[in-house]
């Protein structure tokens, strides 16, 4: 894994020549930032991220749900259902 600063992501030349998951540090307070993923490996990524999204996707669904089930509409009564 390569590491870099958010400045080496300025320069193009070095930008397109990364085949590797590169860990991206903010070189003025020292932490880290992320991760960036090049096209060539995007494909290994997708159904990894895709299983994220489910799950934030699932994780929200299953909220709504629970705070409809406490907060019922009752007859004539309006309610938003959230918690």
């Amino acid at each position: 894994m390569i590491e870099a600063t958010l400045a080496d992501l300025r320069s193009p030349k070095q930008f397109q020549q990364w085949d590797e998951v590169v860990h991206l540090v903010d070189a003025r307070k020292k932490n880290a930032v992320g991760y960036f993923v090049p096209q060539s490996l995007s494909a290994l990524f997708e159904p990894f991220l895709q299983q994220i999204e489910v799950q934030r996707k699932t994780e929200l669904l299953i909220r709504i749900a629970t705070a409809q089930k406490h907060d019922p509409i009752e007859e004539g009564a309006l309610s938003d259902g959230l918690v």
